[in-house]
């Protein structure tokens, strides 16, 4: 009997989750920055392992067909606030100095 309490109760969060979700669409961001080596970049898992915890979706990546070193990502993020505090965390410069991320050239812009 609990276990179906909590499963009714999980779909009713996931109903009002969805909901909520109808009503203010996530708000997309680009993030463009220079990479050491593109390739792994692309290959890389730690954009998920980093944000995929967090509800970031529709992750997509782009390089500049111009010059490979120049890198985006879109995505959509269900809370700025916990994005901009994943981005300070050591598991964030872990994952981009795995990704051979150039920190310094990092810019976040925001769907207006």
């Amino acid at each position: 009997m609990h276990d179906v309490e909590m499963r009714g109760s999980s779909r009713e969060k996931r109903a009002r989750q969805v909901a909520h979700s109808e009503e203010t669409p996530l708000p997309t961001i680009v993030a463009h920055h220079k990479v050491k080596d593109a390739k792994h970049w692309l290959a890389s898992p730690k954009r998920q392992e980093l944000f995929g915890p967090h509800g970031i979706t529709n992750i997509r990546t782009f390089v500049d067909p111009q010059d490979s070193t120049r890198v985006s990502v879109l995505m959509d993020v269900p809370d700025m606030a916990a994005f901009e505090a994943v981005m300070k965390t050591e598991a964030a410069a872990e994952a981009m100095a795995y990704d051979g991320v150039l920190p310094e050239t990092l810019v976040i812009t925001v769907e207006a």
